[in-house]
């Protein structure tokens, strides 16, 4: 009697209903089908603007003075600068090849691509400093002082950030390889072109504008 009241009680187990079978969806995700791909533009649109609002400021403060620079300060030297944005085109080519192999699930072609991309970025960043040199003013030194160093700073923690990502990533493919770092590293490219496209007018506004004043 109690057996038959406990066996009672059990629920029912019912059967279990495939709605669609995902086994044979792709495990890596490209461009706009990856959440990083839109984290990656997010931060593309936020530093866009705050590299914009640098330049506005600039050209507002360039309205302000009789000369520009203001007299006393010396014209930027362009040579290491012009350097610097030389090498910094050439490493789209690098850049572009990891991205390639990337798409291609060619894990050997990406990562020798991205050593050749870290070796660019470390010859970059010390180009860079010694690009702070070359505007040949410090940052409290005035108005021109201070908005140059703001936007030359900027744009270099963009450098920064982008070579501590590809030696990150170099690190994770030589310790654990993971399907998802291919679509990593083609998220990382578009961000490296857009630091570089932003470099191309910021260049041409810190070291080429104060010889047209």
């Amino acid at each position: 009697m109690t057996s038959s009241a406990t066996s009672s009680r059990v629920p029912t187990m019912k059967p279990e209903r495939v709605v669609r079978d995902v086994s044979n969806l792709p495990t890596i995700a490209f461009g706009s089908q990856s959440i990083a791909w839109w984290g990656t533009i997010g931060f593309m649109v936020i530093e866009g603007f705050t590299l914009a609002l640098c330049a506005a400021t600039y050209f507002y403060l360039r309205r302000n003075f009789s000369a520009w620079p203001p007299e006393q300060t010396p014209r930027p030297t362009l040579l290491i600068p012009i350097i610097q944005l030389g090498v910094m085109l050439v490493s789209i080519i690098p850049m572009y090849l990891a991205a390639r192999a990337a798409y291609r699930l060619d894990r050997s072609g990406m990562l020798k691509w991205l050593l050749v991309e870290v070796v660019f970025k470390i010859v970059i960043l010390v180009l860079r400093w010694y690009g702070f040199k070359a505007l040949n003013t410090q940052w409290n030194s005035d108005a021109y002082g201070s908005i140059v160093w703001t936007t030359l700073g900027l744009h270099t923690t963009l450098l920064v950030i982008d070579a501590a990502e590809d030696i990150g990533l170099v690190i994770i493919i030589l310790t654990k390889m993971r399907d998802r770092l291919f679509s990593d590293v083609t998220d990382d490219a578009i961000y490296w072109y857009f630091t570089v496209a932003a470099w191309v007018p910021l260049f041409f506004m810190l070291f080429l504008t104060p010889y047209v004043s």
